[in-house]
């Protein structure tokens, strides 16, 4: 079978799961433009900003698609490749594209709150308080292990620093330029093909003007980055950049698909399904923690209730950013499957160990994209800026989650220092930013990091709880996202388990107990879902 095929056939079924399944799920959502969006609602120029679909669908897609869809993909190669093709597909289509656009909706009809607050109406305060500290500290712990990844980057590749740096600079420009001279003077479209060239100018310039800087420089400059983005009106920093940002993923995968079908290569890789591993475990449940990214990942329903939400136009650009964005991912990732399915399996299990699954991608597809006759070289370093741009946008993205996070779990408290926290942006960001700064000097989430794939999954088991609820209490069957959430629930409860036993018997006392916690607070945040429906069971049915 070529690649070639595959990349076909996958397209092919995404495409036509936008256009009939999404409608589907779009229409049970209830969503309709004669409602306004809360970006008009709540408009402040800050977070509440109404924005074309296409600037939202960039910023949205550029936040959730780090190097996640890349990694987790190739790893998961190891049980195979046809399970791990399956679940993206499968998984990207009745899993996430229903979890990212469900906590979207949900989110536009809360006043573009979180998934926190969205729990607080739907299952109680108890619930929103769980919740909100667990998500919390995963966005804190993400900060954290991403700083620490972009700044080895930049020390070991001062060109991507350099280069980096350009693309703030040309997001501030394309910021300040859309808000001030505004269309009528520049039409949008001229605008954007100004920035993207520039953009792909930059990268290039940035391979000429190396900037070296020390690990712990890196590491304060990134935070203070991370800091203005955080408190800065969104649509002059965040959203031109990760807008802009896009283009680069679009770019690279326009020219591996061209590329693809331009070598045609064969898949080398054998059909064979492996059910363990000797390192990853059983192929049920790690398959389904390892490829979130791409099927379905808990931090979507944070982005999507976070900052997309706020930005939203109208209730019908939901479904291309939240819908569409996510099949998008899905793409993403039988790409990254691509790019390692023309070795062979001893060769892919080798070069997974020596040189690990950001590498294998950069060097796969740099070789694919050369055969359209860019130098191989600079194909190669392409791939791998873009992966680096990708880490720096999730780095931003999650510094406004964790704001917007540490304001709505104080918001309804009534001492003066709570309502500070709730509504000052840079007080609540300069905790998050120190908080950070002191989980780095401690060096835990290097302890932390291996259960992160799971509490990620836990989130998306949590996030589809409380759209089920949601739905159930407006009286509209929720079968679409009730299947899906069962099954994420015992993925993530079984994996769960496994990794508290097996941290316990190596004595890994830590790990293992935060896996327990994390394993109560599921069963938690259940039972006090169906006592909230058991409540509003005796209580007339709400309109939508």
């Amino acid at each position: 079978m070529s690649l070639s095929l595959l990349l076909l056939i996958s397209a092919v079924i995404l495409i036509l799961a936008y256009r009939f399944y999404g409608r589907f799920v779009y229409n049970k959502f209830g969503l309709s433009d004669s409602r306004k969006a809360p970006s008009h609602t709540l408009r402040d120029g800050v977070d509440y900003e109404p924005s074309k679909p296409i600037v939202v669908l960039g910023h949205h897609f550029a936040s959730i698609a780090g190097a996640g869809p890349i990694v987790g993909p190739i790893i998961a190669v190891t049980f195979g490749w046809i399970p791990a093709v399956i679940w993206i597909l499968v998984g990207g289509i009745f899993f996430g594209a229903v979890h990212d656009l469900g906590s979207m909706a949900a989110s536009l009809r809360t006043e573009g709150k979180s998934i926190g607050v969205i729990i607080r109406n739907q299952i109680g305060p108890k619930g929103k308080q769980l919740f909100v500290l667990f998500s919390f500290s995963t966005l804190i712990l993400v900060i954290g292990v991403f700083s620490d990844i972009i700044a080895k980057t930049f020390v070991a590749n001062p060109g991507v620093a350099s280069a980096s740096i350009f693309f703030i600079g040309l997001a501030v420009a394309f910021g300040i330029v859309n808000r001030r001279v505004g269309q009528k003077t520049i039409p949008f479209l001229i605008l954007t093909v100004i920035g993207v060239v520039l953009m792909y100018y930059f990268v290039y310039l940035g391979t000429q003007l190396p900037f070296a800087l020390d690990y712990e420089v890196w590491i304060l400059l990134l935070l203070g980055y991370a800091f203005l983005a955080s408190v800065t009106p969104v649509s002059l920093l965040l959203q031109p950049r990760d807008y802009l940002n896009s283009y680069l993923l679009y770019g690279m995968m326009l020219a591996a698909v061209l590329g693809v079908f331009v070598a045609n290569p064969q898949i080398e890789m054998t059909q064979e399904i492996h059910t363990s591993d000797k390192n990853l475990g059983f192929l049920f449940p790690v398959l389904f923690v390892t490829i979130a990214c791409g099927a379905i990942s808990g931090f979507h329903s944070l982005v999507a209730s976070g900052t997309t939400s706020k930005q939203l136009d109208k209730e019908s650009d939901a479904k291309v950013v939240g819908f569409g964005g996510m099949l998008i991912e899905s793409f993403l990732a039988i790409i990254s499957v691509g790019a390692v399915v023309v070795l062979s399996r001893t060769e892919y299990v080798d070069r997974l160990g020596t040189e690990g699954p950001v590498s294998l991608f950069s060097t796969g597809l740099g070789g694919m994209i050369s055969t359209l006759g860019i130098p191989e070289q600079f194909a190669v370093g392409f791939v791998a800026l873009t992966v680096s741009a990708f880490a720096l946008t999730t780095l931003d993205t999650c510094t406004r989650l964790a704001r917007f996070t540490l304001q709505e779990y104080f918001e309804d408290m009534p001492q003066p220092a709570a309502k500070v926290l709730s509504k000052n942006r840079y007080v609540s960001t300069l905790i998050v930013v120190i908080l950070s700064v002191l989980l780095l000097l401690s060096g835990e989430f290097s302890t932390l990091w291996p259960i992160f794939g799971s509490a990620n999954q836990l989130l998306a088991a949590l996030a589809l709880l409380t759209i089920a609820v949601w739905l159930i209490k407006k009286n509209i069957p929720a079968t679409f996202v009730t299947i899906p959430m069962f099954f994420m629930f015992t993925v993530t409860l079984a994996s769960l388990g496994l990794f508290a036993w097996k941290n316990y018997q190596e004595k890994g006392y830590v790990l293992a107990v935060i896996a327990a916690l994390l394993f109560v607070l599921a069963i938690s945040l259940i039972f006090l879902a169906f006592k909230s429906l058991k409540a509003e069971a005796k209580e007339p049915a709400k309109v939508l």
